[in-house]
């Protein structure tokens, strides 16, 4: 009798229910097009790399062609800014001095034989303006002369060859960004894992944002229990205790207690004003097995037989 009464007043396991989890990975498109490829379905397991899915976008890739032209142009507009003018150009205005000098040297003598004349009488005084409008417009078109010919053997200058090759460095920063968005048509897996969800299928149109499929982690798994505070007295991050898998013919497993969280406002207990007692919080507690299981799969349901501690 004294043992029957020992056993009953001794607190009784509460069975404590929770779920298997993993670390799932959303993949979403980074850029829009239309699904191409998507050789995988759910429930296959990915390598790290392994292509998910392929975009289709023409308009994006004659961007990317486009942009290589543009940079060739650039590269070739500076390379003639850099060899400077050719010889040609430069015997063209140095002839063009020389006409200059030509011109000059009749409109003076013309000038100076019409002021003889016209101090003589022997020419007007409109012929004597004539000769010196021309004389005046000899001089500025040697100087013209003169100057295109000094630009032409000085080559570009300094700011001209700068503004080249501020050309080209843009033209090739156009290029590194839209390979950056060809090369996200193609979606590989991030790391080994299992495809959990597929939500595009090939043929959709897709946009920046829009979720593709979905992975699990197979080789990050752990069981989530939901605990009232009042449950967690004495539990402290690195206990262990075993746990049933009703999946796995109740196969016990040692788990190892990782992190207790608070879980939100809308998961707790609420006491009524009748019973005199208090509200009380839910702590997530994620515990992870000792040893690998590799049967282990999200979604399964776990079982403790939960002694106050």
């Amino acid at each position: 009798m004294g043992l029957s009464l020992w056993y009953l007043v001794q607190p009784q396991p509460l069975l404590v229910q929770g779920e298997a989890d993993a670390t799932r990975i959303d993949i979403a498109a980074r850029v829009e097009g239309r699904i191409g490829q998507r050789p995988v379905s759910r429930g296959d397991n990915v390598t790290a790399g392994q292509l998910l899915v392929s975009i289709d976008n023409p308009e994006l890739r004659m961007k990317l062609n486009e942009a290589e032209a543009a940079r060739l142009v650039a590269i070739a507009d500076l390379t003639r800014i850099e060899v400077g003018t050719r010889a040609e150009v430069i015997a063209e205005r140095k002839a063009a001095v020389a006409a200059g000098e030509a011109s000059l040297t009749l409109a003076q003598e013309t000038y100076d034989r019409t002021v003889q004349l016209t101090k003589s009488e022997t020419a007007s005084l409109q012929r004597l303006d004539e000769a010196t409008a021309s004389l005046d417009v000899a001089k500025r078109s040697l100087e013209q002369a003169r100057l295109a010919s000094d630009e032409a053997v000085a080559g570009y200058t300094a700011e001209e060859r700068g503004v080249a090759k501020a050309a080209v460095g843009k033209a090739e920063a156009a290029i590194v960004t839209l390979k950056a968005q060809v090369a996200e048509l193609t979606v590989s897996a991030p790391v080994a894992a299992q495809v959990y969800q597929v939500a595009a299928e090939p043929g959709e149109y897709v946009s920046p944002g829009i979720p593709l499929l979905s992975l699990v982690d197979l080789g990050d798994v752990w069981l989530r229990f939901d605990l009232r505070e009042d449950l967690l007295k004495g539990l402290k991050v690195g206990d262990r205790f075993s746990a049933r898998i009703p999946a796995l013919g109740d196969m016990p497993i040692e788990v190892e207690v990782r992190t207790i969280a608070t879980r939100g406002e809308y998961a707790g207990w609420r006491a009524t004003r009748a019973t005199g007692d208090f509200d009380l919080r839910t702590f997530e507690v994620r515990a992870y097995p000792v040893k690998k299981v590799d049967a282990l799969r999200p979604g399964m349901s776990a079982y403790v037989d939960w002694r106050p501690r």
